[in-house]
């Protein structure tokens, strides 16, 4: 079962309110009747606005709109301060619309360069401070734009990832546009000049936080022109002189703090700035390996000076800062939220730090350095935990997903770190993520789903999850109107769903109607959410129970609309593997006929065992596979081009993985059960693939092939074509030295089709009508058969067993036989009336060989307890085998294992009738 993990939370929300489009989380406070009358415009007005403020801008200017006094209470000044447009599509269009709540607007974030070009038509005058993620493609065109049409602008962040398109020129338009700029921080520059820096000095006067983070070169001399700065960061940002930052720096005379994290900053500039400037209190230098290779270098004797690094205690230090450091320790940062008397000094050098340490732990949690899991399981994950109670939502939510990527280990094979994640658990985490789940900010809901998601791939931590109730807000939030919210839910489903224990609790919570629904709601929204609905729906669908709910939710059809249209190669694979577990319990419920009625499902499947990508291809085969056990599914694949497509999946699948092997020869083995299918694939050449991949050395693939050509070899066209491309060498070695019982079994029962008489005619047909036939040996070849299907029946002969039962008729003596005898995973194979009746006709075959297989062959057909026993002894009581049965067991020629073996038959044969009668 697959699972996912990604790579991206909130204080606790105190209002006790549901959230919108969120059934079931949060409080309820408002317990209506459902058949009481509510008129809703005669709440009282703060009630309204505070609902109001629980919702996202779309619902709120929605809901505005459907009376004159919400209109007027949706006009709200203080509704409209602060405007996150991450969530939802923010074109021109929407801009425009908004306009007329926007006119008190001040603080503003967005996502993707689509709503950086869209915030100038917000008219939003009086903006104050602008936040920006996914910013790769705002140009300079679009960001001049904007600064030069909010001339008030105190505040412009963009990152974490990195503005490429972004230059010199639209950072000095900045600083001639903003001249009340406070705050700039910019990620990824590619060259932060010193005209432009100079500007930014001499234009924005008051500019006193500056960060210019994972750039690949700046400035350094006219950094040490901006003398109002006092917070500066350069984390990340290569190629500085650090000898020339040592030298100027120091002499910036408000400069407080100072991060240099994750570059290459030595211990001798450090030491320089920590001991030459004045004014500087604190210098972040974490992740930094050249300082942290100088095993000589003390950060104590800096007195009054704050030095954070991977080695230094975090927590310890940060409390220095303070008056009172007695009662300080890992709840320094909540003491200091919730300290009664303010220091506005200390306030702002700690609300920097926390800014700072959550992005440099965000991105050092990305690269995934070697040699940090003491610092992670020793400091990171508290530090973390105690970011995410931040009053700041940006920290919160870098907090948040840097929870989410420091425990994956390896995002491709979903490998996460089981010590970082149980240290999450130990410290309280689960319960803390759970709370920012349930807050109505949607920025938070997404990112605390996303961490809950990735810890879950540990199952401690799912097992947490669920009993702390996180598996009933993840439901919730998979109903979430916000797509990314959806999305990471459905991504935390899916990781708990892996769980058997959980799968009941998701289908309780409503998560299976929650992960259909998002289907349809979704469907041309993108691949990330539909992959993970239908990833959670395949696991969900490999229990019975739960398969059934997943149906009666429209389960079939929305993954079917998947398979057929959808064009995302993981929704494409997700959706195969959800349609072949609904079709895995034939025998326990209708799903499998259900899904090879739905329209267009089979001629998708079929197509897409085409596809590019090999774990379509392989769970595209699996589905074909499990619904080739339908009789009507199997003449519906066929006619939907079927044998071809799985043929020439087997032709091509040489070097594939053993997973996509075994499901084509699966498909194949399913598919020949028909004898019209049969002799297609023979015709079309599956015979040679089936041999290759019966050479396999990994069990289950030469196991599934022996059962394909075991198929095949009943029909003597195809028994010829398996001769002639050499494989009875390959059944003979199945035979002889399989691990798997079940192999050497049907690569036994192959064998004996090929050499009961039949295949003789029909090659002495051939050799007369068909001058271009293979020349073969049938003598030779039958030799080598029959010598090892007789070595096979032998290894399942106890000499003393059958002597006790050759002179006893007590049925402790063939009991005795028949538990030596019995290969359990034989009692699932289901036998058509034709091929009974073959095995029924060989006890009278000449060979003594092929008496012995034969009866030992009916013998696991018939074992009381197996799948199909009873359908196999009513067609054996129809075809009067007693008879035969008697007659071989009472023969004086006849081996001795042919007759133990249909003396036990018979008996079986016996139990089943009485059975029946009962």
């Amino acid at each position: 079962m697959n699972r996912r993990v990604r790579r991206k939370v909130a204080k606790k929300s105190k209002e006790k309110l549901g959230v919108p489009g969120n059934p079931g989380i949060g409080d309820a406070d408002l317990c209506l009747d459902s058949n009481e009358d509510v008129d809703w415009t005669g709440l009282p007005d703060d009630t309204v606005i505070q609902l109001f403020s629980c919702l996202n801008y779309r619902d709120r200017a929605s809901l505005s709109s459907t009376c004159k006094i919400w209109r007027a209470l949706g006009l709200s000044s203080c509704l409209w301060t602060s405007l996150d447009l991450r969530a939802h599509k923010c074109d021109p269009a929407m801009a425009i619309s908004l306009a007329s709540w926007c006119v008190n607007l001040q603080k503003l974030r967005f996502r993707g360069a689509e709503c950086a070009d869209a915030i100038i038509h917000l008219q939003a005058r009086n903006l104050r401070e602008i936040s920006g993620d996914y910013c790769r493609k705002i140009t300079d065109a679009t960001l001049s734009m904007i600064v030069a049409r909010h001339e008030a602008l105190e505040a412009l962040q963009l990152g974490p990832d990195f503005c490429e398109r972004i230059s010199s020129d639209a950072i000095k338009a900045t600083a001639f546009c903003c001249p009340k700029l406070k705050k700039l921080r910019l990620s990824g520059l590619r060259d932060v000049s010193a005209e432009v820096i100079n500007a930014l000095a001499k234009h924005c006067q008051n500019l006193v936080d500056i960060g210019f983070l994972d750039c690949l070169k700046v400035d350094e001399v006219a950094l040490g022109n901006v003398v109002s700065v006092l917070f500066l960061s350069v984390a990340g940002t290569s190629n500085m002189k650090w000898g020339v930052v040592s030298h100027l720096w120091h002499k910036l005379p408000k400069l407080i703090g100072l991060d240099v994290s994750r570059t290459d900053i030595g211990p001798s500039a450090v030491s320089r700035l920590l001991s030459l400037s004045p004014s500087l209190k604190v210098l972040c230098a974490m992740n930094c390996p050249v300082l942290e290779e100088d095993n000589t270098f003390s950060a104590n004797k800096y007195e009054g000076k704050l030095l954070l690094a991977l080695f230094t205690d975090i927590f310890k230090g940060l409390a220095s800062l303070f008056a009172e450091t007695t009662k300080m320790g890992k709840n320094v940062l909540l003491d200091w939220r919730n300290a009664k008397t303010k220091d506005k000094n200390l306030d702002e050098i700690m609300t920097w730090l926390e800014w700072i340490l959550s992005h440099t732990l965000l991105r050092t949690a990305e690269s995934n350095p070697r040699g940090l899991d003491a610092f992670w399981l020793k400091q990171g994950a508290a530090i973390l935990l105690s970011l995410m109670q931040s009053s700041q939502e940006e920290v919160q939510e870098r907090a948040a997903t840097g929870l989410a990527t420091f425990v994956v280990i390896d995002d491709e094979n979903t490998s996460i770190d089981c010590g970082r994640a149980e240290a999450v658990m130990r410290d309280g985490g689960i319960r803390l993520l759970l709370n920012l789940a349930k807050s109505w900010r949607e920025g938070l809901q997404s990112e605390a789903a996303k961490a809950i998601a990735n810890l879950s791939v540990n199952a401690n931590v799912a097992k947490a999850v669920a009993e702390e109730g996180g598996i009933q807000i993840l439901a919730g939030l998979a109903s979430s109107m916000n797509r990314l919210v959806a999305e990471e839910a459905a991504g935390g489903l899916w990781n708990l769903s892996v769980g058997e224990e959980h799968k009941g609790a998701i289908a309780e919570a409503g998560g299976v109607k929650a992960l259909v629904d998002l289907i349809f709601k979704w469907f041309s929204g993108g691949d990330g959410v539909l992959e993970r609905a239908a990833g959670a729906l395949a696991n969900l669908a490999a229990d019975d129970k739960c398969s059934m709910e997943v149906a009666l939710a429209g389960g079939v059809h929305a993954l079917v609309m998947l398979a057929r249209n959808c064009k995302f190669e993981g929704v494409q694979e997700q959706a195969a593997r959800a349609l072949a577990n609904l079709a895995a319990h034939g025998d326990s419920n209708t799903n499998n006929a259900a899904v090879g009625q739905e329209a267009g499902a089979l001629e998708a499947l079929v197509q897409l065992t085409r596809s590019l990508h090999e774990g379509v291809r392989q769970e595209a085969a699996g589905a074909l596979w499990n619904l080739s056990f339908d009789d009507r599914n199997r003449e519906a694949i066929a006619a939907a081009g079927g044998v071809e497509a799985l043929v020439a999946l087997a032709q091509s699948c040489a070097n594939a993985s053993p997973g996509l092997q075994e499901r084509a020869a699966g498909a194949l083995w399913g598919l020949s059960v028909s004898e019209a299918n049969s002799i297609a694939i023979g015709r079309e050449g599956g015979v040679a693939p089936l041999i290759a991949l019966a050479r396999s050395e990994t069990e289950d693939v030469h196991e599934t092939a022996a059962g394909a050509l075991w198929n095949l070899a009943f029909n003597p066209g195809n028994a010829l074509r398996i001769v002639e491309e050499g494989g009875v060498r390959a059944l003979v070695d199945l035979c002889s030295s399989s691990v798997s019982k079940m192999a050497r079994f049907m690569a036994a029962l192959a064998l004996t089709y090929m050499f009961d008489g039949r295949m003789d005619e029909f090659a002495l047909i051939v050799n007369l009508t068909e001058s271009t036939s293979k020349s073969v040996n049938l003598d030779g070849a039958r030799r080598m058969a029959l010598k090892h299907i007789e070595a096979f029946v032998l290894t399942f002969s106890d000499p003393q067993a059958f002597a006790t039962a050759a002179a006893s008729s007590a049925p402790a003596a063939l009991a005795q036989v028949t538990e030596r005898a019995r290969i359990q995973e034989a009692g699932h194979l289901r036998c058509s009336g034709a091929e009974i009746g073959r095995f029924v006709a060989m006890l009278r075959n000449p060979s003594s060989v092929l008496k012995a297989c034969a009866a030992f062959a009916l013998l696991q057909f018939t074992i009381p307890g197996g799948r199909h026993a009873l359908h196999h002894a009513s067609l054996m009581q129809s075809a009067g085998a007693a008879r035969v049965l008697r007659a071989a067991a009472a023969a004086a020629t006849a081996p001795l294992e042919a007759k133990i073996f249909a003396r036990i038959v018979l008996r079986n044969l016996e139990h089943h009738h009485i059975e029946s009668l009962i």
